[in-house]
């Protein structure tokens, strides 16, 4: 859907030094069909974390001599940005894996603000090493998580339930809102973080997908997403639309479609995303060809399917007519985005 809009969804990976993150990138780079832009934020200058990360992608960017947070300004996240998000590489979505020392919220705020006109924020994976988390003993601990999208609590194999809960309740006092995925060698989901344009390795490029799942020493498998789709022909109500968007249903992390909203003056199509609280709505480019025709797709790993079910029916339900505060709602909503 990245495609509708020309915009390239951006993902924060962030967590302390040894937590895991290069090994959440590596799992993501794993999935079949993705073309993955990655920009490696190198603390010092020696490129270690560079080095670290298998195989090639489709066009890395390293920016060295310090973490992202502590430039003078955003021009060189935003440099790298303008080449990934270039239309020309058509890449389903870009990873900014952070330094071990770089705030969270900082790096998800100089994505968000950033001025490169084709990024769209895709939210802040936090990865958390449950064996060696410094709880409770670190005050600041739970502060640089408490604005993440998705947390990420990896080494769950080598700690204990008691520890794992220890964990999870201190991040649960910063943090209410957000997924906490267990896992174990950083098997995360991709469909949690980014789509895929297509379901399998492009023929125009090298499988470092293929070449990754081929090398690779284990054959954990992550735990798989739950995702609820629904349809319909006829444009929308815009007060029920954005009802969904900013309160999702149960265990709904991402939700994304394409939709046609009833407005004053006849229909009108929009993309719309929501990553954790985040919610994006931008013109659908590329509407035309599909009419009067939405989709949506909500998806979670604690997904409650039967009211997701329910909830996308009810937003896509035909409008009985013009939902005049529903169409200043959505059009508030669209110039935030923009």
């Amino acid at each position: 859907m990245g495609g509708a809009t020309g915009r390239v969804p951006v993902v924060a990976l962030t967590g302390e030094l040894g937590a895991g993150k290069t090994t959440v990138l590596n799992h993501l780079l794993r999935q079949p069909g993705a073309r993955v832009g990655v920009v490696v934020n190198d603390f010092g200058e020696i490129n270690i974390d560079a080095a670290l990360v298998t195989g090639q992608v489709d066009e890395p960017v390293s920016i060295a001599g310090g973490c992202v947070c502590c430039v003078s300004d955003t021009s060189q996240l935003d440099d790298a940005l303008e080449r990934l998000t270039h239309p020309r590489l058509g890449l389903d979505v870009v990873v900014v894996e952070t330094s071990g020392l770089a705030e969270p919220a900082t790096i998800a705020r100089m994505i968000r603000y950033s001025g490169v006109e084709r990024v769209r924020p895709g939210g802040l994976v936090a990865v958390i090493d449950a064996v060696n988390a410094d709880v409770p003993g670190d005050p600041r601990f739970g502060v640089r998580y408490s604005g993440a999208s998705l947390i990420v609590l990896n080494k769950c194999d080598l700690a204990s339930a008691r520890r794992v809960a220890e964990v999870e309740e201190a991040l649960r006092a910063f943090n209410e809102d957000a997924p906490i995925v267990h896992t174990r060698r950083g098997c995360l989901d991709p469909t949690l973080v980014f789509d895929v344009a297509v379901a399998e390795d492009p023929p125009d490029q090298l499988p470092i997908g293929a070449l990754l799942r081929a090398s690779s020493e284990t054959h954990d498998e992550h735990v798989h997403a739950r995702a609820v789709s629904a349809t319909s022909t006829s444009p929308i109500d815009a007060g029920r639309l954005v009802d969904l968007l900013v309160t999702p249903p149960p265990g709904a992390y991402r939700l994304k479609g394409l939709v046609c909203t009833a407005g004053p003056g006849g229909p009108r199509r929009a993309v719309v995303h929501v990553v954790g609280r985040l919610v994006h709505v931008l013109p659908d480019r590329g509407g035309a060809a599909r009419g009067e025709a939405s989709e949506l797709v909500a998806i979670g790993l604690d997904l409650d399917e039967d009211e997701a079910r329910r909830r996308l029916a009810e937003a896509l339900a035909p409008a009985e007519r013009v939902d005049a505060d529903g169409v200043r709602r959505l059009a508030r909503l669209r110039r935030l985005s923009q």
